[in-house]
């Protein structure tokens, strides 16, 4: 082929250039500027700026978006759950663009290596400040809970580093969830060290009723009386352990969330916030039930949607996870009532965005006590290794093997969780790496005996947690994570009929309903779990093995998934 001459060249500029204004996501395969990132026209009298669900990522990381969130009754086929090429077709973005990279898991692995890592607190805290300054006196910043858990520096302090943090950063107000897992007195504790309220309309004392949190908060911005009203998860005592906070009560309340935002109305105020860690389904249902709330900023399910969702008169927003994001919604309010509004999600890509240098002295001071944990290598993935999804991920798989081995068992069982980090191929495994997965409170890896019907008994009652058709009945994190076990699940049928064809791998057997099986998990909700911690368990395994490669789970077989929410491995 021969060279291009210069005209040729301007003409394919022009093109090119032509072709990027009609369509941005076009323009989006270039690597992006800050300034790209921050490009926004301002409107209307506030900005409203929130993230949700940290889990304690103070650097940038990975993470892989699902190709499983599969929606059941109502929200079938509806936002968030679609996934992969569906998502990106149903939002109109270009498959290579910085925005597939960020919401999407189509072509991870070739996109991370172009685009780079995601979040880092002081990436954060630098769009945070350009944003203020762009609009003094008009932005509210909230932070929608799962803020103190989810990585080593946050375990070992036992949520004290975050409480710093999120001072640092000015947040205005937050509600919780993980934070509940470091017991009832310690929350208390760090309550008090914050600068900023914390939220939770919805915890009361178990024997009086009365609220055990400051239930909401009025702010004034741009002129305008904003009351904001925190929702804490409202099934920490059945997901998380009772025994950690037993004098207090959880629930989604809904006659009392609305009678406090029809108070919040007769003081005036102009607009009212749900500050909520419900859960993206579980809000869509009350967002038309409980009228008066202007905006819902939703956490929990770790949903990143680059548009808001509109139920009724209320504007849903899912600022995704990890410090991925940062979700600014700018609003034009007259009469008590939301006239006008933009939205952008925005994707904090790491390697664009000049660190805030305060942030990031916060962050080393916070991380160089720990480095020898931090930065140990305790082996090297030749795989790509992740955890977002309805079921196994492969990092998820490679705990399972962990416990397998290390705890000498038939089957291994690990939670739902949504939280932590990916890695990518020919990656190594570090200690943050391994916590980011498994850093909790409750990591006891037991050893026990099951017999097959107690086994299923588990699977339908965490399958019917996730695919129950009424979202206020779904009180868990996703499909529990299995070694050692392949089964099938059909999602449309009724609890307790769900799982079936289960096989045990060792022998290729099916599992017999009155037979015993060894099994280990981790993350009891039941106190007295006896075992080593989980992350023990992983380390040693890895320093053994020193190198591992694990592809898609296929032990799993999915029917009546819609396949707008459902990409199989």
């Amino acid at each position: 082929m021969t060279g291009l001459s210069r005209r040729e060249l301007l003409q394919v500029a022009m093109a090119t250039a032509a072709l990027a204004a009609a369509n941005p996501a076009f323009a989006q395969r270039r690597e992006p500027r800050q300034d790209d990132l921050l490009q926004f026209d301002a409107m209307g009298q506030v900005t409203l700026l929130n993230f949700t669900d940290l889990h304690a990522q103070l650097v940038p990381i990975y993470f892989r978006e699902p190709s499983a969130s599969i929606g059941v009754g109502a929200a079938r086929g509806l936002p968030p759950h679609l996934v992969g090429e569906k998502f990106l077709a149903a939002y109109g973005i270009e498959r290579d663009s910085y925005d597939a990279y960020a919401l999407s898991c189509t072509d991870f692995e070739s996109l991370a290596l172009g685009f780079g890592r995601m979040g880092g607190l002081d990436r954060m805290a630098a769009l945070i400040k350009a944003i203020r300054a762009e609009r003094p006196g008009k932005v509210l910043l909230l932070d929608g809970g799962d803020t103190w858990q989810g990585s080593f520096t946050a375990l070992a302090n036992k949520g004290a580093d975050m409480v710093r943090l999120m001072n640092a950063l000015k947040v205005d107000a937050m509600t919780a969830h993980w934070e509940f897992t470091y017991g009832a007195d310690r929350v208390q504790e760090l309550i008090k060290q914050l600068e900023f309220p914390f939220l939770a309309a919805n915890v009361t004392d178990s024997t009086w009723g009365d609220p055990v949190f400051q239930p909401s908060a009025v702010f004034e911005r741009g002129g305008l009386r904003i009351g904001v009203i925190g929702q804490a998860f409202p099934y920490t005592p059945i997901a998380n352990p009772r025994y950690m906070i037993p004098d207090w009560s959880f629930g989604i309340e809904e006659e009392k969330l609305a009678a406090r935002v029809a108070k919040l109305r007769t003081e005036g105020v102009d607009l009212v916030v749900l500050l909520s860690h419900n859960g993206f389904d579980v809000d869509r249902k009350l967002a038309g039930r409980v009228k008066g709330i202007d905006v819902i900023l939703t956490g929990h399910t770790h949903d990143a949607l680059p548009k808001p969702v509109k139920v009724g008169d209320t504007l849903l927003i899912a600022a995704g996870s990890h410090g991925k994001f940062l979700a600014r919604l700018d609003l034009e309010v007259r009469d008590k009532r939301i006239q006008n509004y933009a939205f952008r999600l925005i994707p904090v890509l790491a390697d664009v965005i000049a660190p805030d240098p305060d942030m990031a002295g916060l962050i080393h001071e916070v991380r160089v006590p720990h480095e020898a944990t931090l930065a140990k290598v305790l082996g090297h993935t030749e795989s790509l290794l992740y955890r977002r999804g309805n079921f196994n991920g492969t990092f998820d798989d490679l705990i399972c093997q962990a416990l397998l081995v290390g705890r000498d068992v038939e089957i291994a069982l690990s939670p739902g969780f949504r939280f932590g980090a990916s890695l990518l191929a020919d990656q190594e495994i570090c200690g943050d790496d391994l916590f980011n997965q498994t850093a909790i409170t409750y990591p006891a890896a037991y050893r026990t005996e099951m017999t097959g019907a107690q086994l299923k008994d588990v699977m339908e009652d965490v399958a019917d947690n996730l695919f129950n058709p009424d979202p206020y009945y779904q009180q868990g994190g996703d499909m529990v994570r299995t070694g050692g076990l392949s089964y099938t699940i059909e999602i449309g049928k009724p609890a307790g009929q769900r799982i079936s064809d289960m096989v045990l791998l060792r022998t290729g057997e099916k599992i017999e309903a009155g037979k015993t099986y060894t099994v280990s998990g981790w993350a009891s909700v039941n106190q007295g779990t006896e075992g080593p911690a989980v992350y023990d368990v992983v380390a040693g395994y890895l320093q053994n093995v020193k190198r591992v490669r694990l592809e898609p789970n296929r032990h799993v077989k999915v029917l009546g998934a819609d396949p707008a929410g459902y990409e199989p491995a």
